[in-house]
Parts: structure tokens; C-alpha cells; sequence
């Protein structure tokens, strides 16, 4: 068996993998903003709702194939704690083809998704001329966007974070400054827009190759007979299709919490949309330490050292837990506040502040459910998270039907509470076997 080069697990390299996360997630937010920005100072509201509407059709398009970024996190952490420096390439080159090709086939249907997607959210026919102008010109940019999936969850399993964080800055610098100059100076309107932005995603796979460049090392990354194995490439396309259907019920659960709060009328809809930010900058602060477990469980298990997984699971758990707390008391404190920055409508301020609680809620509920996802992840114990899911999306279901007509959107809330709990339980229960996997060094899942 090849040499393993899993090292000595501290809360030094835990801070290694997940600070840089932490700050690559905080630039997300700023580039949004400066889209929406740019294309407002045209002083027309279509052009502001053909980007937003554009970039929502891609973004849907493009989360489908969140399960590259995740699978290939797991296989190559585990790959690269049994010493087997050979199959961290060939995953890479695996993941990189499945991204190219789907990105092509995008391409190739561009018009039947298009209509799809306006179809299900028609707008004005200004609007949609508009989008459509965008969507055709980002649409080419889909095979470096799905590709670079594949490059960052190879970074995040070799640790190489510090990667994640430059190409993410380069990406949004790079399309910042071309959108400034490509609609302000130059006048593109939309389509500078969307022409920044394919050209960072493109930049931004060529910048992310040259940093998975140690994968390409040799002739490792064309050793055509081991990338193309199918024992392993059934290994591989079975833990994505599991978190596939974990991901589709997971975004479902929230999709159906959006539009059964509309039931409750526009203002209390607006509410939950700013409550709902808070759950997004608590998901961007503690996604560092749940990939930080996806790491680190992967290269123990892949060297079979069951006490290193253990102690990796608490690390990183121990530092989630421990950021979640005053996180929580933060938003408690000081959410009325929070509130009243993020919109100026007195009644969603009123009403938005009627579910601080929750807000301070979200942290401490969550936190294991979260934590839990990425030591799976790293495990790649796939059929234990679609079934931990299955399982959580029926019990979620009885508490909507149990607890929507006495609590109205308070019961809203505390179902999405019970959905996170039900999904720390059921995961906590396949925990055991997880671990025990750790003492044989093989694929954790037939």
C-alpha cells in the first residue's frame, strides 16, 4: 500500500482549511451587488431584472451539478490519505470531463432550457428580450463554471484552501473591473454585463488548472486505463447521484418554505426573505469548518486510522460549535438592529422582528446537521446522507401539515428547526458505522 501523507491533526491546520473558505465565501455577495449596481446606474429597471432573472435561470442550471464539488472532495481526500497520489489525478481528470460535458450539453439545449426557465417565471417581454441577450452569452461560459466545481473540491481535499480564496478574488476582481468598464465606459448594457462574467469564469478555470497543477504532475493525469477504471468510475458516479437526491430534497424543503410563507401574505413573506439572509451569512461562516471535516475525515479514512477520524469529526466540530454560539447571541442582540439596516418598510421591520428568535435559532440548530454533512461528505457515506434525508424531508412534511394552521409562520419556522434536528439525529445514527468503516481501508459504500 502507497505511503499515507495524512499529517498531525490540530486546530492550527483546522484554521489552515477553513479560514480561507470563510474569507472566499464573504466576496460571494459583493459581486451580485456590484451587477445589480452597474446595470442600475442605466437608470431603467428592465436591464436590473434581466441580470437578476439571468443569473437566478444559471445559478438553478449550475447548482444541479453541486454534487461535482462534493463528491470530488470526499474521493480525493480519502485518495490522498492512502498515499495513492496517482488516483487524485485521475479523479480530478474524471470530475473535469463530467463538468466539461455537461456544460457542453447546455450549450447544445441552450434554447429548450431557456424556454423552460421563462416559461416557469414569465416576465415583461422588454425583460425577457433582455435576459435572454444575457443568458446567451453566459450560457458559453457553462463548461468552465461546472468544470471549476471539480477544480475546488480537488483544493479543498489536498487542503489547498489558500487556492479557493485566490481564485475567488481573482474571479470577482476580474469581473468587477470588466463590468465597471464594459456598461459604464463602453455602454454594453447587459451584454457587458455578461461578457465580464464569461470571461472570469473562463480565466477562472485556467487560473484553477495551474492551481491543481501538482494533479497533472507526470503522466498521471493521461493514464487513460486508470482514469477510465469502472470500478471507479461506478464508485464515482454512485456517491454523486447520492448527493444528488439529498441536494434536490434539501433545496426542495427550502423552495417549499419560500412559497408556503407567501401564503401568509407579502409582508410576511418579505420577513422571511430578511430572516433568511442571516441563514445564508451563517451558512458562509461555518462552511469552513464543515469542509475543513471533509478534508480531514476523508484523508483518515482513507489511511484507516479510526482514532484520526474521530478526533478530525471533533476539531472541526469543536471550532463550528464554537463560532455558531456568538454567532447566535450576535443575532439575537443585535437582530432588531440588523433588521432595520436591511430594509426600510416599517411594517416587514415590524414584522421581520417578530422572528428575531429564530434568527438566533438558526446557528445553534443547525450547527450539527452541518458539521455532520461534511464529516459524511468527506466520508463519502453518500447512502446514509440520501437516506438521512429521506428521512428528514417526510418528517419535515407532518410538521408543515401539524404545524402551519395553529402557528402560521412561527410553525413555518420551527418546521425548517425540525428539519435540521431530524437531520443531525439520523446522521448521528449512521455515525457509528462510519467510523467503524475507518479500520479496513476501502471504499466506504458499494
Amino acid at each position: 500500500m502507497a505511503k499515507s501523507v495524512v499529517g498531525p491533526l490540530t486546530h492550527g491546520r483546522v484554521l489552515k482549511i477553513a479560514v480561507p473558505i470563510v474569507l472566499s465565501n464573504a466576496t460571494v455577495p459583493i459581486l451580485g451587488a456590484v451587477d445589480t449596481g452597474v446595470v442600475g446606474q442605466l437608470g431603467l429597471a428592465a436591464p436590473i431584472g434581466a441580470v437578476g432573472i439571468g443569473a437566478i435561470v444559471l445559478s438553478a442550471i449550475y447548482w444541479i451539478f453541486g454534487f461535482l464539488r462534493m463528491g470530488t472532495t470526499g474521493l480525493v481526500a480519502q485518495a490522498k490519505g492512502a498515499g495513492d497520489e496517482g488516483e487524485t489525478g485521475a479523479l480530478l481528470m474524471r470530475a473535469l470531463m463530467i463538468g466539461l460535458a455537461a456544460g457542453i450539453f447546455f450549450v447544445l439545449v441552450q434554447g429548450a432550457v431557456f424556454w423552460g426557465a421563462f416559461q416557469l417565471a414569465p416576465a415583461s417581454q422588454e425583460v425577457e428580450g433582455l435576459a435572454r441577450q444575457y443568458l446567451a452569452i453566459r450560457i458559453w461560459g457553462a463548461p468552465a463554471t461546472i468544470a471549476l466545481y471539480a477544480v475546488t473540491g480537488w483544493l479543498i481535499a489536498t487542503e489547498r484552501t489558500k487556492g479557493v480564496l485566490v481564485l475567488q478574488l481573482w474571479m470577482n476582481s476580474l469581473n468587477i473591473g470588466l463590468d465597471l468598464w464594459f456598461v459604464l465606459s463602453l455602454g454594453w448594457g447587459v451584454e457587458g454585463v455578461a461578457i465580464a462574467t464569461l470571461i472570469a469564469e473562463w480565466s477562472g478555470l485556467a487560473l484553477g488548472l495551474w492551481l491543481c497543477r501538482a494533479a497533472f504532475w507526470g503522466d498521471r493525469w493521461h493514464d487513460w486505463a486508470r482514469i477510465f477504471d469502472r470500478a471507479k468510475i461506478r464508485r464515482m458516479m454512485s456517491v454523486n447521484g447520492d448527493i444528488m437526491v439529498r441536494s434536490i430534497i434539501l433545496q426542495a424543503s427550502f423552495t417549499a418554505f419560500l412559497f408556503l410563507g407567501a401564503r401568509f401574505g407579502d409582508v410576511t413573506l418579505a420577513a422571511n426573505q430578511v430572516i433568511l439572509q442571516f441563514l445564508e451569512i451563517t451558512a458562509f461562516a461555518l462552511d469552513g469548518f464543515a469542509f475543513a471535516a471533509e478534508a480531514l475525515v476523508g484523508a483518515a479514512l482513507g489511511a484507516g486510522r479510526r482514532k484520526e477520524l474521530r478526533r478530525a469529526a471533533i476539531l472541526t466540530s469543536q471550532w463550528g460549535v464554537g463560532i455558531s454560539i456568538p454567532l447566535a447571541a450576535f443575532f439575537f442582540l443585535a437582530g432588531p438592529w440588523l433588521i432595520d439596516v436591511m430594509t426600510t418598510a416599517p411594517d416587514v421591520r415590524l414584522a421581520a422582528k417578530t422572528y428575531v428568535v429564530w434568527m438566533a435559532l438558526a446557528p445553534l440548530i443547525g450547527i450539527a446537521s452541518w458539521m455532520l454533512d461534511g464529516i459524511f461528505i468527506g466520508a463519502t457515506r453518500t447512502r446514509d446522507m440520501r437516506h438521512a434525508m429521506l428521512i428528514s424531508g417526510f418528517v419535515y412534511l407532518i410538521a408543515l401539515l401539524f404545524l402551519l394552521g395553529p402557528m402560521e409562520n412561527h410553525g413555518l419556522w420551527l418546521s425548517l428547526m425540525i428539519l435540521n434536528i431530524t437531520r443531525a439525529l439520523t446522521l448521528g445514527w449512521f455515525y457509528p458505522a462510519l467510523e467503524a468503516s475507518a479500520d479496513a481501508p476501502k471504499p466506504s459504500q458499494d
